[in-house]
């Protein structure tokens, strides 16, 4: 059976539904928690693991032992486990609803079902906000609001996309285009163009005086499962993947007014119609008009158009009603960060630690990117699921980076790194002897998700107060639809990290992109310093550097905000200031 990408996202959901359900019928812990490993490891390893046809192969990987890898080759068969089925036939369909409801969890799923009869989200919202939930054993106020914070969240992002996921079929589709129409003037649109981190509606805007010849092209696409509207100058499918996607043929001298308008924000649009109606003027998807003779003043490009009202041009990026329009009015726009700046990656695993790739082929990789450098971050001895190094283990990886980067035959310095766990009390995984041999030591959170607000504070705070600490890893935690942020005072942290000199990480796993855009806005404001990691585990995860531009463009950043932006030797300064080198 050949499976898809998006089989092991339904592989890795599949575990967590394991995990859960297993913990609503009192399962023991350690079978709960192997579980949530599990689809941990399938989510950093992809397709490799269903690549594999055999027990012993799986269990190569850290963390799945005989009864997870049996499970692994049962779902890779038949596209389902047993195990969870058999559960989802003893647990009722409307507690396996709530489950998922983000900060609820398992058993506090299983109390409001046993004690106050709610069967779904709505019944659970009208319980939250009648303060029915405070008054259950283990929950009070507290708990109550983060429920209902994860009630609105679901509903947020109910049947949106992330935006790797959109963009890969967005791309696609504007190749295969391209070569059945070559010139073809085509953009994506909406919040996809915008780069927001989940996407709703996956549109594409197409220039041409051909309409009928590029819907019919559309249409055709060896991608479409289902067309659900052929129109002159609009059509929608549904790709073989369940995906929707709108077409739109405008006219050249239309094409940068649509392209303005479709883009958005809409509260971008109302903000840019107000400005356009204070100097006695319109502006439509179809162009920009004075309103006391209807004339035409611009509509082909968006700089054209953006001129009209008197405006530079915003990047799409930052098309969300905080401040560009003004700042487009003065003429002040930021500058923002390019792929082209990025020198490196500042958070890469090996197969050292939970990764697939050995130094040599992450140094070469690195090559075809263009980089300088490359931090290779290990998980560290604590972190045993995911492979941790111990003490040797990592002078060896440490030995072995140095006599590569002597040999002086690479382009690219790697950067001896760790990415430390920072314990319940922010102490960290090794002695100071170790970490001073490092050129770049990144620490995180890996467990304690659910500690108040002072204490996670407390202990990510008391992390950067160690001089080798410089990168604090995906410093909210969230997983976008699977999981919130810790209880964080992120403004308590960010003025840590200035005062230590502390940067913190955009990570720019898709399903991340932590720090998000509106923290990186706060950040700049903080005057503290990025860097963006891809959090690599396999060698294709370093191509998510693209998402992390994206979110820091979203987030006003320029280059010099940005740490790996900065050439080796400036960035290794960077990294041993305050240390003995």
């Amino acid at each position: 059976m050949e499976m898809r990408m998006g089989d092991v996202g339904g592989l890795a959901e599949a575990f967590e539904a394991l995990a859960e359900l297993s913990e609503i019928k009192g399962e023991v812990r350690f079978k709960v928690n192997a579980y949530h490993r599990a689809a941990e490891m399938v989510r950093s390893h992809g397709n490799e693991l269903l690549e594999i046809d055999d027990v012993k192969g799986l269990r190569k990987y850290p963390g799945i032992g005989e009864g997870i890898a049996k499970k692994i080759l049962e779902y890779k068969e038949t596209g389902s486990i047993s195990k969870l089925e058999e559960l989802k036939e003893e647990v009722p369909v409307e507690l396996i609803s709530l489950l998922q409801v983000p900060n609820l969890g398992p058993k506090r799923a299983k109390l409001v079902y046993d004690e106050l009869g709610v069967r779904t989200v709505d019944e659970l919202q009208e319980a939250a906000e009648e303060h029915r939930l405070a008054d259950l054993p283990g929950l009070g106020p507290k708990a109550e609001q983060n429920i209902l914070e994860g009630i609105r969240q679901k509903k947020t992002i109910s049947g949106r996309l992330l935006l790797s996921q959109a963009h890969h079929i967005q791309q696609e589709i504007i190749e295969l285009m391209q070569v059945r129409i070559p010139g073809l003037d085509i953009s994506p649109a909406g919040s996809l163009r915008r780069m927001k981190e989940t996407i709703g509606d996956i549109d594409i805007l197409v220039s041409s005086t051909q309409a009928q010849a590029v819907m019919e092209q559309f249409t055709t696409l060896p991608l479409v499962d289902k067309v659900l509207l052929r129109g002159d100058t609009k059509s929608s499918i549904v790709t073989r993947d369940g995906l929707q996607v709108d077409m739109r043929v405008v006219l050249p001298k239309e094409y940068g007014a649509a392209l303005q308008y479709f883009t958005g924000s809409q509260s971008h649009n109302v903000r840019v119609r107000e400005i356009a109606k204070k100097d006695g003027k319109k502006i439509n998807e179809y162009g920009v008009f004075r309103v006391a003779d209807d004339r035409r003043l611009a509509g082909e490009t968006e700089e054209q158009v953006y001129r009209a009202l008197g405006m530079a041009c915003p990047p799409p990026e930052i098309r969300e009603n905080r401040g560009e329009v003004e700042a487009a009015l003065r003429g002040e726009l930021p500058v923002l960060i390019e792929h082209a700046d990025i020198l490196g990656d500042l958070h890469v695993h090996s197969e050292a630690s939970d990764g697939t790739a050995s130094l040599e082929e992450l140094r070469e990789s690195a090559e075809r990117l263009g980089y300088r450098y490359l931090a290779v971050t290990d998980h560290a001895a604590n972190l045993r699921v995911a492979g941790g190094l111990d003490r040797d283990r990592l002078v060896s990886q440490i030995e072995a980076i140095r006599k590569m980067n002597e040999a002086g035959d690479s382009t690219v310095t790697l950067l001896a790194g760790t990415e430390l766990n920072i314990d319940n009390d922010g102490g960290l995984d090794y002695e100071e002897d170790i970490l001073a041999m490092l050129d770049v030591v990144v620490v995180s959170v890996h467990g304690g998700f659910k500690q108040d607000r002072e204490r996670i504070t407390h202990r990510i705070v008391a992390a950067m107060h160690d001089p080798h600490v410089k990168i604090v890893a995906h410093p909210t935690g969230r997983l976008i639809g699977q999981r919130p942020p810790y209880d964080l005072d992120l403004r308590a942290v960010m003025r840590e990290a200035r005062e230590t000199g502390t940067a913190l990480e955009l990570n720019a796993f898709p399903d991340r992109l932590d720090l998000n855009d509106e923290n990186l806005m706060e950040a700049r404001e903080h005057g503290v310093r990025i860097a963006i990691g891809t959090d690599a585990h396999r060698l294709e995860h370093l191509a998510f550097m693209s998402y992390g531009v994206a979110t820091a463009r979203r987030g006003w950043l320029g280059r010099g905000d940005v740490l790996n932006t900065l050439h080796t030797e400036q960035l290794l300064e960077w990294l041993w200031k305050g240390r003995e080198r």
